[in-house]
């Protein structure tokens, strides 16, 4: 498997236009429904260069839709429901390290593809526009499960869709309010990733060569965000997360 680099990119035309056309069908999807670049783009490009390369763009094309999305939808955001759920994803963060430097953390994606599952399951059956409304301090243990599940997969964002919309969340409300914990996240993964040496410059300037992508992603999935109904909008999101949770089982 080759590395991920400008000159490898630029000797195979073709490659880079398939890696930018993933790049730019991750970020539509996350702006249509608040979430899933990561899963979409860090599962479609390791299929072509090493995840150890490819985690570290993906992370700063993510970064680059949390700022985007935040600063467009920033008036939506729902302070208060980040009171907690951002201090949980932090401390997550920490401890999914730790479990990552002392376990087999494989061991532990059959546990959230269950989870994940069963919440599906559970939303279907009840209708997504009214599964039961959780309270607020819910928010701590499910930004620390999510933060755990971001420090050892990438992306958190499976405890957290479930929180927001059992918060019953309008559509854009909760875009925005995930934005603010997604930015959080990247920003202290980035730090990670750049003390530890695997965010480099040579796949900083990949991150250049694909951002343009990205950001056409997002514009045009801002379109379909602003079009579809709430009705279409859940169950979207509960069909990106029965993926998700197929995948962790697989």
């Amino acid at each position: 498997m080759t590395h991920l680099t400008i000159a490898e990119l630029l000797h195979r035309p073709m490659l880079l236009a398939l890696l930018l056309l993933i790049v730019f069908a991750a970020f539509y999807v996350r702006a249509t429904i608040g979430f899933g670049s990561g899963l979409i783009a860090v599962a479609l490009l390791s299929l072509y260069f090493p995840v150890k390369e490819v985690v570290p763009v993906v992370l700063l094309l993510d970064l680059l839709g949390s700022v985007l999305l935040g600063a467009y939808d920033f008036r939506e955001m729902q302070w208060q429901e980040l009171t907690w759920l951002i201090p949980g994803s932090l401390v997550g963060l920490a401890i999914g390290a730790v479990i990552l430097a002392h376990t087999h953390a494989q061991r532990l994606t059959l546990f959230l593809g269950i989870f994940i599952l069963a919440y599906v399951v559970y939303a279907i059956a009840a209708k997504p526009e009214r599964v039961a409304r959780i309270a607020r301090a819910w928010a701590l243990p499910l930004g620390v499960f999510g933060g755990i599940i971001g420090s050892l997969y990438g992306g958190g964002g499976p405890p957290l869709v479930a929180y927001l919309q059992m918060r019953h969340l309008e559509k854009r409300a909760f875009r925005a309010t995930f934005q603010a914990i997604a930015l959080a996240d990247n920003v202290v993964r980035g730090g990670l990733y750049a003390a530890f040496g695997l965010l480099t410059w040579p796949l900083t300037a990949v991150f250049a060569v694909m951002a343009p992508a990205a950001a056409f992603g997002l514009y045009l999935g801002n379109h379909l965000h602003m079009r579809i109904n709430q009705r279409l909008f859940l169950r979207a999101t509960l069909a990106l997360l029965a993926v998700v949770g197929a995948k962790y089982l697989i």
